[in-house]
């Protein structure tokens, strides 16, 4: 039944007019949920070939336990064993039980050459019948620890909190490493607190490795640049049902600066199918993030789906909750070097402006050179490509999506083929953001100068989104792109905009900066709509509902014909808006706007399935 549900759900597409061949992924088909819903037993692909124009996923890992066989030994390690030595006597297919409670020393787990029939099982002793069942997330709670400042209020064992999981502490500054063929259930992951730990997990090499019901943390106020580092040669490798939680760089007073509780996707061996599935991922600079260093190849099919991404208030410099130290803020989800992603059903949750950011929520920018002090390029083959994100909510950020491939040693590096449908965006400029909350809701640009066809943003299609702003914001679209004043500067095409729903700003389509000769957008294009031509070839707006635009000078005009307008907000008849935050954001049935988008449906996102798709993610 999965099955047939996937596959209906990407065969099913509705060709926008007036733009082509980009087709969309029609909202209303029922989205999965179980863990292998788009991967059967033997690693065998369900994804679908396209959502729209972007390629999905073409490999994929079934994590079922049923394909993790372990049907060796069962080896118990006591506390105060050396589990290293363990290690080094285990063969293929044994289980190594340690002891629940106690805390192991550890900085590698080696290659050991098995196969798809004979994993090595590391996990706690704790019996199955007292650990979260397969399929569901774990929490600190399993740990003894019933409750983190700041977060979210989580799952419990039967009794209440409990010390059921074993702990492996990692030794090495630079990362427990993983060989070939290994599956971890019930583990607490940590940094020691004898050293300076970078990196808890480094899977660079791994393969066939699975974290199931993992702990994975540092520790509030104490540096840890990255959870599970996902580099150079990892394949089939799975992070599942998982808690990850302060992983942090600290302003002011620490020694790094972005990080990431799931990242990688560098160096010059195959990244390729991934899998981060029903997590709890916090972290203070990208939660998931792939790109963003050296490397010659580029991460290839990962499947992101039904995790909550979060950033606790406490470390937000605007809110009443905050306390020192201050971490650096970023995004929920980042891109720089990634190919045939799906992003689906995830819930994101507090962004905030400050440091080099602006608080958005997801942000597509592929870079070529990563390292500009070098001035030589240091990611030949970096893009961000085949990137759909449907059925996804975001609740408190400044912004929503930023995404632009900006000028990077001579040309902008590829960004071509998202699609983005299906997503709920509320509480956008909330009150604590601070200061700098009244930003584009979107930013959409691409580089300027001698550029080619190709190395411009193209192939884009956005559809059916809600966005629900707390205040108004500065505009609905931030612009950006070449002057388009000649052959060697040449225009964003395929760009398709239809269905949502927005407050459009006080501006509207606002220039992201530059003169008419460094940007299409400029000043001296005095609406959205002859911005919108000026920056777009072969493109389409038209279906969207534009709430405040009559304050634009009058909407007639302003913006290109087939939209829609509202005075404000509240005017397109949600069934319940309540300011912007926790509301029910489905049209009513006395709207006006009901049945007016381009395909005969309801203008913005498909509510209900997206509440669908992320229940119990949160």
């Amino acid at each position: 039944m999965h099955v047939l549900r996937s596959v209906i759900l990407n065969l099913v597409v509705a060709i926008l007019p007036l733009v082509a061949p980009v087709a969309q992924a029609a909202s209303g088909a029922e989205v999965p949920t179980d863990e292998n819903a788009y991967c059967t037993k033997g690693n065998v692909p369900h994804f679908g070939e396209k959502d729209g124009p972007a390629e999905l996923p073409k490999t994929c890992y079934y994590t079922g336990l049923d394909a993790t066989p372990s049907p060796g030994r069962q080896v118990k390690v006591a506390a105060g064993e050396d589990v290293s030595a363990a290690l080094d006597h285990a063969r293929c297919g044994d289980t190594l039980l340690l002891a629940a409670g106690a805390t192991f020393s550890v900085s590698e787990f080696p290659r050991k050459k098995c196969d798809d029939q004979h994993y090595i099982t590391i996990r706690t002793g704790t019996p199955d019948s007292k650990l979260p069942a397969e399929g569901s997330r774990i929490s600190p709670a399993w740990a003894g620890t019933g409750s983190l400042p700041g977060r979210p209020a989580y799952a419990q064992p039967t009794g209440g909190p409990a010390k059921l999981m074993a702990t492996l502490e990692d030794t090495s500054p630079s990362g427990v490493t993983f060989g070939d063929h290994y599956r971890f259930i019930g583990i607490e992951w940590a940094p020691s607190g004898e050293k300076k730990i970078a990196r808890l997990l480094n899977t660079s090499g791994a393969d066939h490795v699975i974290f199931d019901r993992n702990w994975i943390h540092g520790f509030d106020g104490q540096e840890l640049q990255t959870g599970v580092r996902i580099n150079d040669g990892s394949t089939y490798l799975a992070v599942i049902h998982s808690y990850l939680n302060g992983i942090e760089c600290i302003a002011k007073t620490g020694a790094c600066t972005d990080a990431a509780a799931i990242g990688g996707g560098n160096g010059d061996q195959p990244v390729q199918t991934i899998k981060i599935v029903d997590n709890f991922v916090e972290s203070s600079g990208q939660n998931i993030f792939f790109g963003g260093a050296a490397a010659t190849i580029h991460p290839q099919d990962l499947e992101i789906r039904r995790n909550h991404l979060f950033k606790p208030m406490c470390w937000n410099p605007n809110s009443p909750d905050h306390k020192e130290p201050t971490p650096i803020a970023k995004n929920l989800f980042e891109l720089k070097n990634a190919d045939r992603l799906l992003f689906e059903a995830n819930y994101l949750e507090n962004s905030w402006p400050g440091f080099t950011q602006n608080g958005p929520a997801i942000v597509l920018t592929p870079a070529h050179n990563l390292n500009r002090r070098l001035e030589k390029v240091t990611c030949p083959d970096c893009s961000v490509t085949n990137i759909t994100i449907r059925y996804v909510w975001v609740r408190k950020a400044n912004q929503v999506f930023f995404i632009g491939n900006h000028l990077d040693m001579g040309q902008p590096p590829p960004a071509n083929h998202y699609s983005i449908h299906d997503v709920v965006a509320e509480g956008i400029g909330y009150s604590e953001c601070g200061k700098g909350c009244n930003a584009a809701l979107n930013m959409i640009s691409s580089g300027h100068g001698n550029v080619s066809a190709e190395s411009v943003l193209h192939d884009v299609a956005v559809n059916h989104l809600t966005f629900a702003s707390m205040q108004q914001p500065r505009a609905y679209l931030s612009l950006g792109g070449p002057p388009a004043n000649g052959p060697d500067s040449p225009q964003m095409y395929n760009i398709s905009w239809t269905n949502t729903v927005a407050d459009a700003g006080a501006y509207g389509a606002w220039p992201k900066g530059g003169g008419p000769e460094k940007n299409c957008a400029s000043m001296k294009r005095s609406s959205p709509k002859m911005r919108l031509e000026a920056c777009w070839k072969n493109a389409v707006f038209k279906g969207n509902v534009l709430a405040g635009a009559n304050s634009i000078r009058g909407h007639s005009g302003i913006w290109p014909d087939g939209n829609y307008y509202a005075g404000d907000l509240q005017a397109i008849g949600f069934v319940k808006l309540n300011g912007g935050l926790d509301g029910d954001y489905r049209l009513a049935p006395a709207s006006k706007f009901k049945g007016k988008a381009t395909d005969g449906k309801d203008p913005g996102a498909d509510v209900d399935a997206v509440v669908k798709a992320t229940a119990g993610v949160r």
